[in-house]
């Protein structure tokens, strides 16, 4: 996760990691904040159903969702999968 992007946005993937530009600053879980709400509106799904499960502190997040499959967030995302 890139924070204080010029724009939201999917920059694509690196490795086996999605890269995601936010506009929200590292500052107070703003971020943080940010990334659930954005990919609770790119999935379709509500934000309760997404968990940040590590990374809260890094750039490297890792984020959980109920009720979609992996190759379902592929798909909504446009990415590899």
């Amino acid at each position: 996760m890139q924070p204080r992007a010029s724009r939201n946005e999917i920059a694509g993937l690196r490795g086996s990691e999605l890269r995601i530009r936010l506009t929200a600053p590292p500052v107070e879980g703003a971020a943080n904040d940010a990334l659930i709400l954005f990919l609770a509106r790119a999935l379709g799904v509500s934000r309760s159903d997404l968990a940040l499960v590590s990374g809260a502190g890094s750039r490297s997040k890792v984020v959980s969702a109920r009720g979609i499959t992996p190759e379902q967030v592929a798909q909504r995302l446009g990415v590899g999968g």
